[in-house]
């Protein structure tokens, strides 16, 4: 695994984490409380996915991308919905701005030095 895939996991472990504490920061309406719990659920399970990718499980690439995403798009309503703070709405930016970072960096190949002689 290069920097690059492993800087891709520290990103999305951190954006993992601001998913566990979502329920906790919520107002019960903002994000709504069942979806305050279901992005803390999907943070959770992204960890436990994150340790095996950072442990060399390659397998895990895909189900982690696809929880990511999804825990991304959870906050899409932000943007769309009225009166939604303005701290919920620039949280739910850099978070969807954070996802897709990590995502790219996680699925950027491994450079291999060339020779030249």
């Amino acid at each position: 695994m290069s920097g690059i895939n492993k800087a891709g996991l520290v990103v999305l472990g951190l954006v993992s984490v601001a998913d566990l504490l979502t329920p906790l920061l919520s107002d019960g309406e903002h994000p709504p409380m069942a979806v305050a719990i279901g992005t803390a659920v999907v943070g959770l399970i992204s960890l436990v996915l994150i340790v095996l990718g950072w442990r060399g499980k390659r397998w895990v690439l895909a189900p982690l991308i696809t929880l990511r995403l999804a825990s991304a798009l959870l906050a899409v309503p932000a943007f769309f919905v009225a009166d939604v703070p303005a701290g919920a709405v620039a949280a739910a930016g850099v978070g969807v701005a954070a996802t897709i970072f990590g995502v790219i960096a996680v699925l950027m190949p491994a450079r291999t030095p060339v020779r030249v002689s």
